[in-house]
């Protein structure tokens, strides 16, 4: 069996190397980095960026715990970048090694469809080849939205692809949107001295959460003096005298050094030939059923080009499984409990429904909720903002969780495998959580749903 896969990110790579092991002759075609944007441009170096401003953050905050330190403390924001790329460059190693020892042949070029079997391949080094696969997986991702009325120049307008390459600090940026990527961006380059504006249309920062999530955000940004500007909207954006000026709806003016436009992404199908043998889309998406197949025999669609959330983790579990029924399998995808995590300090995280998605589908519902100020751990570590809630059906099961605080987004583990299986809180909450951990912060706030927490009144 030939199977072709076009975009080397999470989901490409993953299918690629799972067809090998099912027995596949595999072809990957990337037209840069393996990786994709997840790896060199997305969720690895903000995380190695904001590991750096975590480590200056606990500095600043030493002699709380009894540590002196003595002399000046420097941001080298060079080598801050350069740890950076030497990470990427590490991984981006690691995914070519697996895919060698995996036999899959990968092709650094622009893939395009010309028949269902059919890929023309333009080679980065001028060449041109035609690839033919029983099998077809099209994983070609997502670039950043860029709106008309930004004058984007990379310079002074950017996007996140920019502000990860960026050889200065700028001292002052308007970010763009509250969302995932605007919070962490935020948050970072405030934590190096850059004075941040925050601008979102909508009237909480990371608008899909609920608002008391998002509010325990709102706190630390107000903290960190982050100008956050809820219910806003720009309407014109100039770069006047080597400055950014930019006009909300209600006719203030803001200027900075720089602005970030972080809105959100958009499915990158341009010039990969969808059209032409007719595979079917809707609002610029790739169409496909559970098992990943396109209208078109044989041709299957995974990641941000599909209509599911773009999340690499999301994109992995896509490719895995088009890979497994390209080989003959018949695997459904579930996305029942997929987690969302964002890592800002505190750290969000959430798994299935909200409170806001319950009450709009008409499920009637209990929760269960837990300071983490309450929990012994939280203030050993002197991480102690926010909380952890639990949402149960009427039959007892946990459709849904949040967690704002330390650690959030590995804690989340424990309650997305509660989503997924479908456990009840009653038995989750007999389960022994070790002490002192921040899990116990979990097993408060599922005995909490019965009202039964021993550590709240």
């Amino acid at each position: 069996m030939r199977v072709a896969v076009i975009g080397g990110g999470p989901g490409g790579y993953i299918a690629a190397i799972k067809a090998a092991m099912l027995g596949a002759e595999v072809t990957l075609l990337e037209k840069a980095k393996v990786g994709g944007t997840c790896l060199n441009a997305g969720c690895i170096p903000t995380k190695a960026l904001l590991a750096s401003a975590e480590k200056l953050n606990a500095i600043k905050e030493a002699e709380e715990f009894g540590i002196s330190i003595d002399g000046k403390v420097n941001v080298n924001f060079e080598v801050m970048m350069e740890r950076k790329d030497k990470t990427i460059e590490q991984m981006v190693k690691g995914i070519k090694f697996l895919l060698e020892k995996r036999k899959v042949r990968l092709l650094n070029g622009f893939g395009k469809l010309v028949e269902k079997n059919k890929i023309e391949v333009q080679l980065n080094d001028g060449s041109l080849e035609i690839i033919e696969a029983d099998k077809i997986i099209l994983a070609t991702g997502s670039v950043p939205i860029i709106p008309p009325l930004f004058p984007y120049d990379g310079n002074k307008v950017i996007t996140s692809n920019e502000a990860l390459f960026l050889k200065e600090m700028p001292e002052s940026l308007i970010i763009v949107g509250g969302g995932v990527i605007g919070c962490e961006f935020g948050q970072f380059f405030n934590k190096l001295g850059t004075k941040v504006t925050v601008i979102e249309m909508a009237e909480q920062l990371l608008p899909p959460e609920d608002k008391d999530t998002a509010k325990q955000l709102e706190r630390a940004f107000k903290k960190d003096k982050i100008k956050v500007m809820t219910n806003a909207k720009i309407v014109k954006c100039e770069v006047i005298d080597n400055q950014v000026v930019a006009t909300l709806e209600d006719g203030k003016v803001l200027t900075a050094e720089k602005i970030l436009i972080s809105v959100g992404r958009k499915p990158y199908l341009e010039d990969l030939g969808v059209e032409d043998i007719g595979i079917h889309t809707s609002f610029g998406k790739i169409i496909v059923n559970d098992k990943m197949e396109t209208n078109i025999e044989g041709v299957y669609g995974i990641g941000d080009i599909i209509n599911s959330p773009f999340l690499a983790h999301v994109a992995t579990k896509e490719g895995t499984i088009a890979a497994e029924n390209a080989m003959g399998l018949n695997k459904k995808i579930n996305y029942k409990a997929i987690p969302r995590c964002v890592y800002t300090d505190p750290e969000v995280a959430s798994v299935g429904l909200t409170e806001k998605e319950a009450t709009a589908k008409g499920i009637q519902y209990n929760r269960g909720q837990f300071d983490f100020r309450a929990l012994g751990k939280a203030q050993v570590i002197g991480r102690y903002q926010g909380f952890i809630k639990i949402i149960v059906d009427a039959e007892d099961k946990i459709i849904g969780a949040a967690i704002v605080g330390p650690h959030a987004t590995d804690l989340l583990a424990e309650l997305t495998l509660a989503v997924h299986l479908g456990i009840t809180a009653q038995d989750m909450g007999e389960v022994i959580h070790p002490h002192p951990t921040l899990t116990e912060g979990i097993m408060e706030a599922l005995h909490d749903v019965h009202k039964s927490c021993l550590h709240s009144v």
